[in-house]
């Protein structure tokens, strides 16, 4: 949820800071004086003043400085940060109005940069390139992107130059990775023993299963409240795209493969996607599919879940939705009519390479490139993206052991995410895998989904590749924004549509037609010559 929410956020600011960049050069009092700092060591003997601009969530503290993490910092490097925080639903406006003012911070942490935003800042020289910093001043990055040269690929822009600093969180590779797929399907194992019922394992059988949901009175009490399925329609990890993939190649959020020849494939035209939604609209003639999935909101959503209403569901962790317990479990791919059974892959990872920038209001690089090295640091990194220890004020993530790994705790019935917000500092931040068992221990949540993911996911995923992290030009990404305002609505459209009047059949040949003239084949050209590009 988060990440597709700062996804939204970004998109909906984009036109506003196109508006605004022009004129961002015109005042600097933001930013702090000149130290004349050279040859930097830290912690500096005496102390100085950086000003940073951030966001945070709600339930954090309003100065940043009141948490652990940050005062730590202030102590090992001798820098105080002046802060100026926004909470998460005002960040973005009030970043923007920032660069159209120009009264630009020393750097933006948690900056929620698109790539669109990122260039144009660039290019009107109101963020800095950073690459030379890099290499001169920042050696824990440094041996991040040298353990890890893929990073710095991505972080490049295609006219070579890295503006920003990333966020980097790898939770398992590969297929394996735990983004490998978002939408898991969870299934009500306790209704099916309570009616006698086996896991399904083809589609058929699972339209049987749901049919016994609605019709049986699996949880006893006498009513038929029971919604056999539900989601939320074209909602990243709550939709049901996970069961297009016992019909062919499948589908995922962005809906968009790549074939093991290395071809860009647009999901929603293939013949596979017109089948699943000829079975989808069977499920929905027989009032198995909840009819609220085609409007409801995530906090509807969920407090369906925490009622133990439903049969099947989809979404990233069952904790968020009916809770840690077994009265869910896993579905696995199920086999389609001809025997066919895939799990499509997602395009997610832990990446997100703009997670900070310095602006040209900056008068004190070096200095700020090594306070930013300091959370590049993989004790450091860890307690950005989780939280810390020793805190006397909030609950703890993590003991520190004598060895100096820090051990998740035991949380209890805390939400993690809830704490997290209290304590982390989001980045930017480089966790790699050979981090777990020296560093820090994995979180339960996610070594749980990773051993779920290779046991029940991975055997049926058929694709070699994912589309990567493509840092495409301006150009590029001005004719994919264009191209996308029109086809990315139509196509969601038509899924609602057609998974509840069942005319995919007979609309199909039109449908394809009007996705070409909506500028599908340009999309697919440039989607394939970026992911050539990256290749």
């Amino acid at each position: 949820m988060n990440k597709v929410l700062m996804k939204t956020m970004s998109a909906l600011f984009i036109s506003g800071v196109l508006v605004v960049a022009g004129c961002s050069n015109n005042s600097k009092s933001a930013s702090s004086e000149d130290y004349e700092l050279e040859n930097v060591t830290l912690p500096l003997e005496e102390k100085v003043t950086l000003k940073f601009m951030t966001q945070s969530s709600p339930l954090a503290p309003e100065d940043p400085n009141e948490k652990l993490i940050y005062q730590r910092l202030e102590e090992d490097t001798g820098v105080h940060i002046e802060w100026k925080n926004y909470t998460w639903d005002t960040f973005i406006e009030k970043r923007n109005l920032a660069v159209a003012s120009g009264e630009l911070p020393d750097a933006i942490l948690d900056a929620a940069l698109g790539d669109y935003d990122l260039l144009k800042l660039a290019k009107d020289g109101s963020v800095i390139a950073v690459e030379d910093l890099i290499d001169e001043h920042m050696p824990n990055l440094k041996k991040v992107l040298e353990e890890a040269p893929e990073y710095r690929a991505m972080m490049t822009a295609p006219d070579g130059h890295i503006y920003s600093f990333p966020w980097i969180e790898e939770l398992g590779s590969g297929k394996e990775s735990i983004h490998s797929v978002d939408g898991f399907p969870w299934i009500n194992v306790e209704w099916l023993n309570n009616l006698g019922l086996e896991m399904p394992t083809t589609t058929e059988e699972l339209k049987e299963v749901l049919i016994a949901f609605k019709t049986q009175d699996p949880n006893g009490n006498g009513e038929a409240d029971e919604i056999p399925m539900s989601f939320i329609i074209n909602h990243g990890g709550e939709d049901l795209a996970f069961l297009f993939g016992s019909f062919g190649l499948g589908d995922n959020y962005d809906h968009t493969v790549v074939s093991d020849d290395g071809e860009v494939i647009y999901t929603v035209t293939q013949d596979g996607y017109k089948e699943g939604m000829k079975f989808l609209n069977e499920l929905y003639e027989e009032g198995l599919i909840d009819v609220e999935a085609f409007e409801q909101d995530w906090n509807t959503y969920i407090a369906k879940g925490k009622e133990d209403r439903y049969g099947v569901y989809f979404t990233w962790d069952k904790g968020n939705i009916t809770g840690m317990n077994d009265k869910y479990e896993l579905m696995p791919a199920l086999a389609g009519p001809d025997g066919h059974k895939n799990v499509a892959r997602t395009n997610g990872m832990g990446f997100d390479r703009n997670r900070m920038v310095i602006t040209s209001a900056n008068k004190n690089l070096e200095l700020t490139a090594k306070w930013i090295d300091q959370l590049y640091d993989p004790t450091q990194s860890v307690q950005n993206n989780w939280g810390t220890y020793g805190d006397e004020k909030e609950q703890n993530i993590f003991e520190l052991d004598a060895s100096g790994m820090l051990k998740h705790l035991p949380l209890g019935d805390t939400s993690p995410w809830e704490l997290r917000q209290k304590t982390f500092v989001a980045g930017p931040l480089a966790i790699l895998d050979e981090y777990y068992g020296t560093v820090t221990t994995k979180p339960d949540d996610a070594a749980w989904r990773l051993d779920l993911m290779k046991e029940v996911m991975v055997p049926d995923m058929k694709a070699e590749n994912m589309y990567p992290k493509v840092f495409f030009s301006l150009e590029e990404l001005d004719k994919l924004s264009t191209i996308e305002a029109d086809l990315v609505p139509y196509v969601n459209r038509k899924r609602a549509e057609w998974i509840t009047n069942g005319k995919v059949e007979e609309e199909w040949a039109d449908y394809l037609v009007e996705l070409d003239r909506l500028g599908l084949q340009e999309w697919l050209e440039i989607k394939q010559t970026g992911y050539d590009r990256n290749q």
